[in-house]
């Protein structure tokens, strides 16, 4: 398990490798309604690196859950090794 400061250090990374800037300021309520250009590309973009990032995979209802980041961040924290 990994702490939540610690995941979201790791999505910080990946934000700003995916969007190409690294001013978004990830809190848990953050959605794609928050970030421009956060489309359906850039969020199959986020859960792949995220995966890649955190060595595990995401089952598609979990993918489906994610309505915001704090619901990704609980995933990664809880599964994180």
């Amino acid at each position: 398990m990994k702490s939540e400061d610690e995941v979201i250090k790791g999505l910080q990374a990946i934000f700003a490798e995916v969007f190409d800037r690294d001013d978004i300021e990830l809190r848990r309520d953050l959605t794609a309604k928050d970030v421009a250009g956060w489309d359906s590309f850039k969020q199959v973009e986020l859960i792949i690196e995220t995966e890649a990032r955190f060595k595990m995979r995401f089952t598609s209802s979990e993918v489906d859950s994610f309505r915001n980041l704090g619901d990704l961040i609980d995933v990664v924290a809880a599964r994180a090794a």
